[in-house]
């Protein structure tokens, strides 16, 4: 009897059914027990393949689950991917603007330099000649002064009736001759002075404004930051004063005009930090324990705002009003410190001032072992040359 069948019978005629069932070996009944138990053992057999068939759904639908989830994950992977490569590119573009509008700043400025060049040669030339000319007139003025020697002790000569000497001496008095032999001297040395410094600027014009071959050469550094304060002494004079405390530095391997650019840059923003009227400290150092030299420009200006010190050096960055900056000084003069392979440090205080400093190391790394070799000569010709 199949056990769901006999637990329904004990459920319903007691826990001793066989008294109230018929006597064993009464066929009817045993027949209707048999179809009773088939009709439960194929409902077993049914039950169970539909358990099967839930069972192989239900792993079906697991696989599937699984495939729409490694679908999905894979989507999502190649979406991350796609984001990311988008704002690669859109970076990407971002730098080529960059670099197109700094090459077009370079181009401009290379334009300038060529320009400045070209006007301090015409330049150079005039002044040349204003140059010769005084010395000429000087020797002709001692020549005159000469002559009115000559006159005067003629006149002392003379009687003192003599027209002729009474002339000289009334001329010699309308033309106050004494103040003229203290003052013509003063007015050409003075004029010596200021052609001599139209030279010097022109010189250190051409100097700066020298095409740049991208070459590195061992330079002093002291010289090329004191041309470089005389070409931006007119933006300076208004606005600070500048102290200068250039200490002995050796020889160090780099280029003179990309540095100077450098310079230039952080003396003009300097200034403009300035309001009214500050100074300027601008200083020198060698350090020998770390093989460097090291360049300050300090100013008693506004200081930069700590959210800006973060951003100071990106390209076209600046808080500068429209027209008075191009946000490149900083970053260029950045690029060009780390193509010596130095280092630019700020310290900056609100309505304090700002400090710039610039590390550069003696030798570059990639220098050859003659290149190495060829500084203490160098340095040795320069010292030559200096005493």
């Amino acid at each position: 009897m199949h056990p769901l069948l006999e637990r329904q019978i004990r459920r319903h005629l007691g826990e001793h059914p066989d008294t109230l069932l018929p006597p064993p070996g009464d066929a009817a009944w045993e027949h209707l027990f048999n179809a009773i138990g088939e009709s439960y053992e194929q409902l077993d057999r049914d039950l169970l393949l539909r358990e099967q068939a839930l069972n192989l759904t239900s792993e079906e639908l697991n696989r599937r689950n699984d495939d729409l989830r490694r679908e999905l994950a894979e989507r999502t992977e190649t979406e991350e991917a796609l984001q990311r490569e988008k704002g690669e590119q859109a970076a990407l573009i971002t730098r080529l603007e960059d670099a197109k509008r700094q090459l077009l700043y370079s181009e401009k400025m290379a334009s300038i330099g060529q320009l400045a060049a070209g006007v301090a040669h015409e330049i150079n030339n005039p002044v040349g000649f204003v140059q010769s000319n005084i010395n000429t007139l000087a020797g002709y003025v001692e020549d005159l002064f000469a002559l009115t020697d000559l006159l005067e002790e003629v006149a002392a000569g003379l009687p003192d009736d003599s027209p002729l000497g009474r002339k000289i001496r009334e001329s010699c008095e309308r033309y106050d001759l004494e103040f003229l032999r203290e003052d013509v001297p003063k007015l050409l040395s003075e004029s010596r002075d200021g052609v001599s410094r139209v030279r010097k600027i022109v010189q250190d014009l051409r100097d700066f404004s020298h095409p740049d071959e991208g070459k590195f050469a061992w330079i002093d550094l002291n010289p090329g930051i004191v041309s470089t304060l005389n070409i931006v002494n007119n933006e300076l004079k208004y606005k600070a004063e500048v102290i200068t405390e250039l200490g002995e530095l050796p020889l160090i391997e780099a280029n003179q005009n990309q540095l100077n650019q450098v310079f230039l840059n952080l003396l003009v923003n300097a200034a403009h930090a300035i309001k009214d009227k500050g100074v300027i400290n601008v200083a020198t150092r060698h350090l020998p324990e770390s093989g460097e030299v090291c360049i300050s420009i300090a100013d008693t200006g506004a200081g930069i705002p700590p959210e800006n010190l973060k951003r100071i050096f990106d390209p076209f960055f600046t808080t500068k009003p429209v027209g008075k900056g191009t946000g490149l000084g900083l970053s260029l003069s950045y690029g060009i410190v780390q193509k010596h392979h130095g280092r630019i440090e700020v310290d900056s205080q609100e309505r304090a001032g700002t400090l710039f400093q610039v590390f550069l190391p003696i030798h570059q790394p990639a220098a050859s072992a003659a290149g190495e070799e060829a500084a203490p000569a160098a340095e040795a010709s320069a010292a030559g040359q200096q005493a």
